[in-house]
């Protein structure tokens, strides 16, 4: 079979604007309603498209809400604390996208007197906007005719090309994205390119059997024709994971009063850089070497859940070690980590801690429940 060098074959004028039709109508008809649709400026948008990266929509629409509640306008986001910024952030991961988020927000007030740029040209060069998030400002917020390629346009168009070629390639994505320069409609981008991503999201799903019976371009479309929606889109699988093995500790005093809990923060670079954690150490240690590494005696320390974390490149193996703390120390030092002890509340109220320590979190809450 052809690939998508024989698109140009497929994707007549005719074709184009039958599909375009039937897509933007489909999508009017059908479209979510989410808060960031009903009024869609360009902050809005922005903001949902970064949270929607590698995340939910359900679970997008209460980060969304709390962030806008608390930095409703790019001034607000440009000179937020960043602690606040964090915070904010806590549960989506990812977290150089948010701190990214605030440098093209200081972008925009420097150099744009704070009005958000309404070209895709010069969205494009704000910091931590790629192709994908710029066509999608450009388009929703601008009604400007680019398009917006993510993973479910690429799915999309791939399906309906029958390209056998991976998605996963950037040569890949360039072509479709060239296609789709040429077909975006004047008149309605906003509908074409959110139809795409909504076609992608809930018809011809990335997980699963596609609902090819419910999609309005079932028949324009060539792998549907020829039975190969399990074999298209084609996406080389990627590079094992490093496996680095941890231990977590969580390091409590509970004397009179709120239970104290010790955290540390990570470096200014790096992974999940900046961020405040619960203390880790290098690989799995037993209560005897946690001891030994703390360099106390006057404590007790049990065993506490497993965990899993998946980054991009590294996966953590995690066990977990609670230490009951008999004494409240000011500050302790292991493995080059500075501990600082904070009252519970406060840990919840104040700092963000990555989505790593979910498990942990999780016990903490439980364990102080009452």
């Amino acid at each position: 079979m052809e690939q998508v060098s024989a698109v140009e074959n497929i994707i007549d004028e005719e074709f184009a604007r039958t599909l375009i039709y039937k897509l933007t109508d489909w999508f009017e008809k059908n479209k979510r309603i989410l808060p960031w649709r009903s009024n869609p400026t360009p902050y809005h948008v922005w903001v949902s498209e970064i949270m929607l990266q590698q995340t939910r929509v359900e679970a997008v629409k209460g980060y969304y809400d709390r962030f806008l509640s608390v930095l409703p306008d790019i001034k607000a986001l440009a000179d937020a604390d960043m602690d606040v910024l964090l915070k904010l952030w806590e549960g989506l991961g990812y977290y150089n996208r948010v701190r990214n988020m605030q440098k093209a927000a200081q972008t925009i007030m420097e150099e744009y007197d704070g009005e958000f740029p309404d070209t895709y040209e010069e969205i494009v060069k704000l910091k931590g906007i790629g192709e994908y998030t710029a066509g999608a400002i450009a388009s929703i917020a601008f009604l400007e005719a680019v398009p917006a390629v993510d993973g479910n346009v690429l799915r999309v168009i791939s399906r309906i090309t029958g390209s056998r070629k991976d998605i996963g390639l950037s040569g890949t994505k360039k072509e479709i994205r060239e296609l789709l320069n040429t077909m975006v409609p004047l008149s309605n981008p906003a509908s074409f390119n959110q139809g795409l991503m909504e076609l992608g999201a809930l018809i011809c799903v990335p997980n699963g059997t596609p609902k090819c019976s419910e999609c309005p371009l079932s028949s324009l479309c060539s792998a549907y024709q020829e039975a190969l929606t399990d074999v298209i889109p084609v996406k080389e699988k990627k590079v094992r994971r490093r496996v680095e093995e941890k231990t977590v500790l969580l390091l409590l005093y509970e004397g009179e009063g709120e239970p104290y809990i010790g955290i540390t923060k990570r470096p200014e670079t790096g992974l999940l850089s900046g961020m405040w954690q619960f203390p880790l150490l290098r690989a799995f240690s037993s209560s005897e070497e946690v001891k030994k590494q703390l360099g106390l005696t006057d404590c007790s320390i049990t065993e506490a859940t497993g965990a899993k974390h998946i980054f991009s490149h590294i996966e953590w193996q995690m066990r977990g070690r609670l230490v009951l703390l008999k004494k409240l120390p000011k500050e302790l030092l292991i493995e080059e980590q500075r501990i600082i002890f904070v009252p519970y509340r406060e840990l919840k109220e104040h700092y963000a801690l990555p989505s790593a320590f979910r498990v942990y979190k999780h016990l903490l809450e439980e364990r102080y429940s009452s």
